[in-house]
């Protein structure tokens, strides 16, 4: 007769994967309360993905950077503006899907009625310390 395991109390059992509308992003993208940043981050525990609802006013930029480790898709929701790179601009319009891959420099400027765009990437990988680059 096979050995019965210990009973695991229901607190400790693992949560099964559910399937859920989290966010409207229509909604948040008429919140007027946060002037920018983010509006809207996935905090999902166990997630693979990392999230977030951005809004840049009119003009904002984010500053020139490259990202070494993760491609990147951009949803553009609301707005508009543009996304620059060494090779040139180009136009960001609402209902664009823009992929940054990994290793890509670029900047994003909100254009005349503000820009609010979802990011959505493979979750960071914890702190790592790094030799720092040559220069």
């Amino acid at each position: 007769m096979p050995e019965e395991s210990p009973a695991v109390p229901a607190d400790l059992l693992p949560e099964r994967p559910t399937v859920r509308v989290l966010v409207d992003v229509r909604e948040l993208v008429d919140e007027s309360t946060v002037p920018s940043g983010a509006r809207w981050t996935l905090a999902e525990p166990g997630r693979q993905l990392d999230a977030n609802l951005i809004h840049l006013p009119a003009g904002q930029r984010v500053d020139t950077h490259t990202e070494p480790d993760l491609d990147v898709i951009l949803i553009v929701i609301a707005g508009g503006g543009s996304v620059g790179t060494p090779d040139g601009e180009q136009a960001l319009a609402g209902g664009n899907v823009v992929w940054l891959p990994h290793g890509s420099t670029r900047n994003i400027t909100a254009g005349d009625n503000g820009l609010s765009y979802l990011t959505i990437h493979r979750r960071r990988p914890g702190l790592q310390i790094r030799k720092r680059p040559a220069q």
